[in-house]
């Protein structure tokens, strides 16, 4: 797709995309009541969305709240089944295809074949690179203040409006971002939001590449890692980046942000990294180890097989095979 998209809406706007982009929203959640719901009437549901879509009558439904606490308290906001059909619709077929390959190589949140994982092993490995060609250095660990309830919609809008030249999509778009209530912020929750929250930073990814020439960078969502040889060089490259971010996108850096010497290690994606091994933070640690405590009292009381307690833990397996933690690993396997 072209680095500018221009009048793609009707091209895209199909029965059987949108019957594609249920199918992907439905992955692995037929059993939910309202996919059940939708799935009982889905030929008509999207020949409905069809018709709202192309005579522009389409009107994002409310949200329903809830709370999470992991890893701290946050507000989540859902949406409707249908609405989230849409959301894949849009990102699939307009977003993902348009920014994707335009996002910086080390930028690793919601972008397929990245994650977590990849992201700390390259940090990791940068920073023995950088060990080994500077000695000591210095590590700028950067967190965005209330990230998603920052975003400035209007910022966004205009960021998005440089690159897409279709007024029938930036109507659409702009349903969505006006959706929930307040002037700034996007929903948790949204399909929309992990990649809308990616174009806004890409702003700063750019800049602390090509502008500053920043080479070691690293982001994955609203946390980042810049590598530099000087305490001096890392106090200027913080100063123009909380600049930036302040005069370009409205943002702040939060208390978490600070400048440290490389033999600390990081704090990265759960882990604590240096330049020789991964290890899981100890609060990660606790959590897991509780969480297994649970499942073998499960087990014991016949309230779930082994088996169902290493599928509920087939995450947790993946995150922690990078991390130096063998006495760890070996609780992740249950006996029948």
């Amino acid at each position: 797709m072209p680095k500018t998209l221009r009048n793609k809406f009707d091209e895209y706007l199909t029965y059987e995309e949108l019957m594609k982009a249920h199918k992907k929203s439905s992955t692995n959640k037929n059993c939910r009541r309202d996919v059940i719901t939708f799935n009982l009437k889905k030929e008509a549901y999207i020949q409905y969305l069809y018709e709202e879509l192309k005579n522009q009558t389409y009107k994002h439904g409310p949200y329903s709240i809830f709370y999470v606490h992991e890893p701290k308290l946050r507000k989540v906001q859902k949406s409707r089944y249908i609405d989230r059909v849409v959301h894949r619709w849009v990102v699939d077929n307009f977003l993902a295809p348009t920014y994707l390959p335009q996002f910086v190589a080390t930028s690793y949140a919601c972008i397929p074949d990245k994650g977590m994982h990849r992201a700390s092993l390259a940090v990791k490995e940068a920073m023995l690179h950088c060990k080994r060609i500077w000695g000591n250095y210095y590590i700028i660990k950067m967190d965005v203040k209330k990230y998603f309830q920052s975003i400035n919609r209007e910022v966004l809008r205009n960021i998005l409006a440089r690159k897409i030249r279709d007024k029938k999509l930036m109507w659409l778009l702009d349903e969505i971002i006006s959706s929930s209530e307040g002037e700034t912020g996007i929903p948790i929750g949204n399909y929309t939001s992990q990649i809308f929250a990616n174009i806004y930073l890409n702003e700063v990814d750019q800049y602390i590449k090509h502008k500053l020439k920043v080479k070691y960078y690293f982001r994955y969502m609203d946390d980042s890692i810049v590598l530099v040889k000087t305490k001096e060089e890392a106090k200027e490259v913080l100063t123009q980046i909380m600049g930036f971010l302040k005069d370009n996108l409205k943002l702040e850096l939060n208390s978490k942000t600070q400048i440290f010497k490389s033999k600390q290690g990081v704090n990265f994606c759960g882990y604590k990294i240096n330049e020789y091994r991964m290890k899981l933070r100890e609060r990660g640690k606790k959590k897991l180890k509780k969480k297994i405590k649970n499942l073998k009292k499960q087990i014991k009381n016949g309230e779930m097989t082994s088996k169902e307690a290493r599928k509920y833990l087939c995450g947790h397996m993946g995150y922690i095979q990078y991390a130096n933690i063998h006495k760890l690993k070996k609780l992740l396997f249950f006996e029948e």
